[in-house]
């Protein structure tokens, strides 16, 4: 008697760490598949996760991002509040709601959004520090606010010194600001990365020209 009730106690307590060990599995691949690109796959995987488990915030973070990843903004917004309801003040969540909002042209709220992620992120270090200033510097640029621009490109590329994109980016800003010189040492450092960009071969041109 005692050993039935000990192989079913036994039986119940594998079956149940089985369980868990397939959730956080299924877990781990949603994350491998975005690393991997595989935006629709992780989708799927995450979707599951959250039917199975609406609390499970880690699941809406990995679903936003391989949403974006995807080009789906507008359910990338969704999902976000959606797991912002769960979790407030997730950064993950906060920060990826200002890229689904930026792609879908919603300025103002996204800046909002990236304001309130470096806000919360501890002495600015947040894994995506960098990219929230460089979408604010972009937001800034579309509202030709090229001074603001500048200040946001300039602490993206502190964070991310090596991509040849954002010291383009901010090569731009400060040449519409009229900050000629300024403008030549970003595009020259975008040419340190790539000799062949294109955009910062034709901006430190047009700066040339401005400073002759």
């Amino acid at each position: 008697m005692k050993r039935n009730f000990f192989k079913r106690v036994c039986a119940f307590l594998f079956l149940s760490l089985s369980s868990i060990s397939l959730f956080a599995q299924a877990k781990r691949d949603a994350l491998v598949l975005y690393n991997n690109r595989k935006f629709k796959e992780a989708i799927e995987v995450c979707d599951e996760e959250i039917k199975a488990d609406p609390s499970h915030v880690d699941s809406y973070v990995v679903m936003c991002w391989s949403l974006v990843g995807n080009r789906e903004y507008a359910r990338a917004e969704q999902i976000a509040y959606d797991g912002l309801k769960q979790s407030r003040y997730d950064m993950r969540l906060i920060e990826v709601l200002g890229e689904a909002k930026y792609f879908l042209g919603k300025n103002s709220e996204a800046l909002k959004q990236f304001q309130e992620y470096l806000s919360l992120a501890p002495d600015r270090t947040g894994s995506r520090v960098g990219t929230a200033y460089y979408y604010m510097g972009e937001i800034y640029i579309r509202q030709t606010k090229f001074q603001h621009a500048d200040i946001s490109l300039s602490a993206a590329v502190r964070k991310n010194p090596l991509s040849d994109s954002w010291w383009t980016r901010l090569g731009y800003a400060r040449e519409m600001a009229g900050n000629y010189y300024e403008s030549m040492a970003a595009y020259e450092e975008a040419l340190k990365l790539d000799p062949l960009k294109t955009d910062a071969i034709n901006g430190k041109d047009r700066v040339a020209a401005h400073l002759r």
